[in-house]
């Protein structure tokens, strides 16, 4: 019996020369799965098969097709330990071949509200866990109860590009804050959150004037990894307007091949996500405060930006400027690290200027 790594307490037992684990949000949940599972195969519900509830099946296809083949990071398993949890709630002592469509019609209905992605991968997740019932020889169940589930009423955000007036509070902001620089690169080169954080000097050519992406700081976690795709990796120009402050900068600090080139705002260790983030919060503050924001007790009571500006809007002002430029939408693309043209296509938001640019060409067609 012992703590699993993913957060999740785990007990092991053996019966009949085969090992068997429970799963559990505490060890003693853990323990007391173990013990009923351990009796049900006593009391000759052998093995896998239709007639072991749907709890006992989720977590037999977490172990195998997630856990055990090695190729799960650690974030998708919490993720997954999660909606199993979810799963379980609702229909975790119904008996697998007696789990029906409205069953997980259910599971899905309760998170109406949620956003589209997180209710899309819990959707995934269930039809996953009865595909490979179905799909398994000899097949536990005749019917995939998840084929046609319909996804509930969600929340979809959309990232945005920043505006012309916000572009002027950050870039007077950056001038001051300790962060700032940080985020000007960020907003000049496209880079994602997880870029910034794992950017060392070695990945900055101050001769050729470029930035190449070799390496990202997964999501969730702080461990660094190659980019999810090939695309991921690539270079990226830098504008002079930035390159001589990062010159400037490594300068200063005498910056070695592989030192991080950012660093946490009270330290000199690497940024982790969440000092990442507070960074980010500490440099909006700073903003919103500079341009006539409310403080009481210095507390912002009434802000003057608006609630949905957050790092990721930089990297889409970096396509929507690329777009401005003229510039061939297969080279941002690359840039922006995509595989596919059409995940491109939604980081590029109409500037006023690309509108007044078509406007006179239009003009001068009909003139002519």
């Amino acid at each position: 019996m012992a703590k699993n790594k993913y957060e999740y307490s785990r007990s092991t037992f053996y019966y009949e020369g085969k090992q068997y684990t429970t799963w559990g949000k505490t060890q003693k949940d853990a323990d007391q799965k173990a013990a009923l599972k351990e009796k049900a195969l006593k009391d000759g519900e052998v093995g896998i098969s239709n007639n072991m509830t749907c709890a006992a099946w989720c977590d037999e296809w977490y172990e195998l097709f997630k856990v055990s083949t090695g190729k799960v990071e650690e974030k998708p398993l919490k993720t997954y330990r999660r909606h199993i949890a979810m799963i379980v709630e609702e229909v975790g002592n119904t008996k697998l071949k007696d789990v029906t469509s409205v069953h997980l019609q259910k599971v899905l209905n309760k998170r109406a509200g949620y956003s589209k992605s997180e209710v899309g991968k819990l959707m995934y997740t269930i039809k996953d866990i009865f595909n490979q019932a179905r799909d398994s020889e000899p097949p536990l169940i005749v019917r995939n109860p998840a084929a046609k589930l319909t996804m509930p009423k969600t929340y979809t955000g959309k990232r945005r590009s920043i505006t012309d007036a916000e572009r002027t509070m950050m870039l007077k902001t950056a001038e001051t804050h300790p962060a700032g620089l940080m985020f000007r690169t960020m907003l000049y080169c496209g880079l994602r959150p997880g870029e910034i954080m794992a950017l060392k000097w070695k990945d900055i050519d101050f001769k050729e004037k470029n930035i190449r992406v070799t390496t990202a700081k997964e999501s969730g976690s702080n461990r660094i990894k190659e980019p999810k795709t090939e695309a991921g990796i690539r270079e990226v120009p830098i504008p002079d307007v930035l390159l001589s402050d990062l010159i400037t900068l490594n300068r200063e600090i005498k910056g070695s091949p592989f030192q991080s080139v950012f660093h946490q705002l009270k330290s000199d260790k690497p940024h982790t996500e969440a000092s990442f983030y507070c960074a980010w919060h500490s440099f909006k503050r700073e903003m919103d405060i500079q341009n006539g924001a409310k403080l009481y007790r210095n507390k912002i009571i009434l802000s003057v930006l608006a609630s949905d500006l957050e790092p990721y809007c930089l990297r889409h002002t970096f396509g929507t400027d690329c777009q401005t430029a003229g510039i061939d939408i297969d080279v941002i693309r690359q840039w922006l690290g995509h595989e596919d043209i059409t995940t491109t296509m939604t980081y590029l938001h109409t500037s006023k200027q690309t509108f007044a640019a078509a406007a006179e060409k239009k003009n001068q067609a009909v003139v002519g």
